[in-house]
């Protein structure tokens, strides 16, 4: 059985949060150079040309890619020999309040969403844990900044409306974010489980890096007409126009009941930012 310290959790949890707000991940970098390289229109090249140059502002002047630092969406695998030494959910939100302190990051969570106080630290986190085997711990922050998180869409569709359904659902969810995620968006897709389950799939979905297809050719397939036909759409780059609507399709599935198709979609702006560490 190996321990893990609490603070060890902490120390890193923080250095993430500012890793992640500062430095876009290469895989978002590289779609943005290709989308740049690809595009006609001028008001849409003009925006990618721009879009580029913050990302290499925010990493060399160790400022945020974007003013909305988002809420701080931690996934944690947890190796069954491990043995963590303090409380975990603490110590997560003991990294977080430092990170986003030490790293003057906007705080944006407020403690109650009807009274609307803000909580002055951007805790508490929104903690997903899940048991691997192994004896490490592996650590990834995403913040997730709420111009595109109120966006998604979650849907329970009837089984018969099949396919055809899915991909309707996905397009006209995208269709009606227009420009308001700040596009060039990344379309994360959660399809399967229950109603809970296909919000976290989606979620997770954008953890996958973009240049990376679904294992299963025929979702691999999917993943690549939607990106093809969001991109067909013409909102493009900040909603001005143009061939660059989306830089990625990622789609992640499970088993559900006979009775039933839940469907999923969470929308992330070109600033899709995660971090992750292995302790």
């Amino acid at each position: 059985m190996r321990t893990i310290k609490a603070q060890l959790i902490s120390d890193t949890i923080a250095e993430l949060c500012i890793r992640a707000n500062r430095e876009l991940p290469t895989d978002i970098a590289q779609r943005i150079r290709e989308a740049r390289e690809k595009e006609t229109w001028p008001t849409a090249c003009t925006s990618l040309q721009l879009i580029q140059e913050n990302v290499i502002a925010a990493r060399n002047g160790e400022l945020p890619i974007c003013q909305d630092t988002g809420m701080a969406c931690v996934f944690a695998e947890v190796g069954q020999e491990i043995h963590v030494e303090g409380d975990f959910e603490s110590a997560v939100n003991d990294g977080v309040r430092k990170g986003y302190k030490e790293g003057y990051l906007r705080k944006s969570v407020v403690q109650d969403p009807l009274r609307r106080v803000n909580t002055e630290d951007n805790t508490p986190a929104v903690i997903t844990v899940r048991l691997v085997p192994g004896d490490r711990l592996r650590l990834t922050v995403m913040p997730k900044g709420f111009g595109s998180e109120n966006m998604s869409a979650i849907a329970m569709l009837k089984p018969a409306q099949g396919e055809q359904g899915v991909k309707d659902f996905i397009l006209e969810t995208v269709r009606h974010a227009g420009p308001n995620p700040c596009p060039p968006i990344i379309v994360g897709v959660g399809i399967g489980g229950t109603f809970d389950r296909a919000a976290l799939l989606a979620k997770e979905a954008l953890l996958r890096p973009v240049t990376q297809r679904n294992a299963d050719p025929y979702y691999s397939a999917m993943e690549e007409e939607l990106l093809e036909r969001i991109n067909a759409l013409g909102i493009g780059p900040q909603g001005f126009g143009g061939r660059t609507t989306a830089l990625g399709v990622n789609i992640e599935v499970m088993p559900t009941h006979v009775a039933g198709l839940p469907i999923a979609v969470n929308i992330s702006c070109h600033v899709t930012r995660r971090a992750t560490a292995v302790l």
